[in-house]
């Protein structure tokens, strides 16, 4: 595997004299299955290389012994005046780019070795002392994994909130500590996910009441902001700015190819980033020219009419840029592990777009060129009931907040004559 990266004998050569050497050439073996590209091993090799040479010095004389010399490598590599790109500190993102390496070949050949790993909340917060609210809500609710998901993203706080109070034992809340957290840990959340949040803790408290962890039912002292219908306007961009989008993907690049596709059919069908994500080149009829959205919201699935613009970025992505792999998901990663993209990444990527476009607009992300998609709908003179149909919204009370909205004609009043307005 080494003869695959490096060209010359002699740099095979020396990775191999190293006492690491059957370690390094086990870590390079397992970074090429997973597709890692050249230029990285180029770079991580030689630290591995100066790793074992810094660790044989300082007594390592088996692979158990690695571990206790890691920082001591690492203080000295930063520390080195030709590594130093700017006085101070050293920058942390250096640190982990030395550690890092080192650490993932010592979790491959030492075992039990763990490091620096990113700390990860409970995937089910309070799973040790309630372990039966998360199969309430799947099982006997019903709720979907992404509900689940929201569930445990407001709980996972109110989880560590609690820890800094130093209450463990539920029996132990009240009002005021309830109420505490969600002054205290949702000052960052807009009115409508404190509204959220409060509907979460609802829920919650009324199970652990319905259990008899709690004496009382504290549900009903969660009192959550008013959040009003149709009070915001949708954030939506012109179709000028959208070809301006467009026109910022640089797709020569394989990242571009992936992402046109994707903006392509954020914008034209009006899909949630998620249903961009699930996309599988199944659900592609080339034969009759039909898109198929599967597993919506909503609950359904729908067909489009593949639009020719929209066929040909995918099919251009999936000649020169899909890797190879037998995962029927679209679009993947484009860096080493090559895995289908997550729905946050489609977001982050419309968003990045969108800010290099000089495109200002609220929270940019997939959801400004979905609202998009609605609005030229609606400017089009579409009833909101098909709109809605189209885009997959569940209830039609979804599509009214772009019926207050009648961008292009707002416009003409705007350029008008006062007089002739009255």
């Amino acid at each position: 595997m080494l003869e695959r990266y490096f060209v010359r004998p002699c740099t095979v050569d020396r990775i191999r004299a190293s006492w690491l050497g059957p370690a390094i050439e086990q870590y390079v073996t397992w970074l090429g299955e997973r597709g890692s590209a050249a230029r990285n091993l180029g770079h991580r090799v030689p630290i591995l290389t100066q790793f074992g040479t810094f660790a044989s010095a300082g007594g390592a004389t088996r692979y158990e012994d690695l571990p206790l010399h890691v920082e001591a490598f690492v203080d000295a590599w930063i520390t080195r005046t030709d590594h130093r790109r700017a006085p101070g500190p050293p920058r942390p993102r250096l640190t982990r780019e030395i550690r890092g390496p080192i650490e993932q070949m010592l979790r491959l050949v030492v075992p039990g070795f763990v490091g620096h790993t990113r700390r990860r909340g409970p995937r089910e917060p309070f799973a040790d002392r309630v372990p039966g609210f998360f199969a309430y809500l799947r099982d006997e609710r019903g709720l979907r994994d992404e509900t689940l998901a929201h569930y445990g993203h407001h709980l996972r706080p109110f989880d560590g909130y609690l820890r800094d109070l130093g209450i463990i034992e539920l029996g132990a809340l009240s009002p005021v500590v309830v109420s505490g957290f969600i002054t205290d840990r949702s000052g960052h959340l807009q009115r409508t996910g404190v509204r959220d949040r409060c509907g979460v803790l609802r829920v919650f408290l009324r199970y652990l009441h319905r259990q008899g962890v709690l004496a009382r039912d504290l549900s009903k002292t969660v009192d959550a902001p008013p959040a009003y219908r149709l009070a915001t306007i949708p954030r939506s961009i012109t179709w000028d700015e959208v070809r301006q989008l467009l026109e910022t993907v640089d797709r020569r690049t394989v990242v571009g190819r992936r992402d046109y596709a994707m903006l392509l059919l954020l914008v034209t069908y009006g899909l949630r980033a998620r249903e961009v994500a699930a996309l599988t080149v199944d659900d592609v009829d080339w034969r009759h020219d039909r898109l198929r959205v599967p597993e919506r919201k909503a609950g359904h699935s729908t067909a489009y009419p593949l639009s020719p613009l929209v066929g040909q970025a995918i099919l251009e992505y999936l000649k020169a840029g899909r890797p190879t792999t037998s995962a029927r998901q679209v679009f993947f990663r484009t860096v080493a592990p090559f895995e289908p993209i997550t729905h946050s990444a489609v977001s982050c990527r419309a968003a990045h777009y969108l800010r290099q476009a000089r495109i200002v607009v609220p929270r940019p992300g997939s959801h400004t060129l979905r609202h998009t998609c609605v609005q030229r709908l609606v400017d089009a003179g579409w009833p909101l009931k098909p709109i809605g149909d189209y885009v997959g919204h569940r209830s039609p009370s979804s599509t009214e907040i772009y019926s207050k909205v009648a961008v292009e004609a707002l416009r003409d009043v705007a350029r008008g004559e006062k007089e002739e307005i009255i």
